[in-house]
C-alpha cells in the first residue's frame, strides 16, 4: 500500500469501483505526462445522486455530491494509472452543478471535491478549477466533475 492509499484509509474513505462509461467515450486518457479524466457523476451507496440545486437539493447535498465525484475521480486515477503514487499534481477540476438561476454557490459546491483532493494528495492536490451552473446534467445527476492530472 502506497502513501496515498494509506492517507485514504486514514481519512476513513473507501474508493468506489471506477465507473464504466455511459456513452461512447473512455473514462481516462493518458497523454504527454497528463491524465485527462472524463466527467464523473456522484454515487452514494451505489445510487446516483440526482436533482437540481435550489429546487429539490440544497448546498450541503451538492457539496456531498461533489465529494462523491472527487472519490470517483480518484478511483479513475487508480484504474488508469495502476498506482496512485504516479499522481504528480491535480492540475484542474471542472465542476458542473445542476442548479436553478437563483443558486449562486457553485464555488462552495466545488469545495466538496477541491478539499478532498487536498486532504488526499496534500500540496499536490491544490489545483485550478472552474465551477459553473448548468440546467441539467446526464442522468439527472446533481454534479459532474472532470479533471486534468499531471502524472509521473
Amino acid at each position: 500500500m502506497n502513501d496515498i492509499e494509506k492517507r485514504i484509509n486514514e481519512l476513513g474513505l473507501i474508493l468506489p469501483e471506477a465507473a464504466a462509461p455511459v456513452a461512447s467515450y473512455v473514462p481516462a486518457v493518458e497523454a504527454g505526462g497528463m491524465l485527462f479524466i472524463s466527467g464523473q457523476l456522484p454515487f452514494s451507496d451505489g445510487a446516483l445522486i440526482t436533482g437540481i440545486c435550489g429546487v429539490d437539493r440544497d448546498l450541503s447535498d451538492a457539496e456531498a455530491a461533489a465529494k462523491a465525484c472527487g472519490l470517483m475521480l480518484v478511483a479513475q486515477m487508480k484504474a488508469a494509472l495502476g498506482d496512485l503514487s504516479r499522481v504528480n499534481k491535480i492540475v484542474k477540476l471542472g465542476v458542473f452543478v445542476a442548479s436553478n438561476s437563483d443558486f449562486t454557490d457553485q464555488p462552495k459546491v466545488a469545495n466538496g471535491a477541491s478539499n478532498l483532493m487536498v486532504d488526499i494528495f496534500g500540496d499536490a492536490g491544490k489545483h485550478a478549477r472552474s465551477a459553473v451552473s448548468v440546467p441539467v446534467l446526464p442522468l439527472n445527476a446533481l454534479v459532474e466533475i472532470d479533471a486534468i492530472i499531471s502524472v509521473k
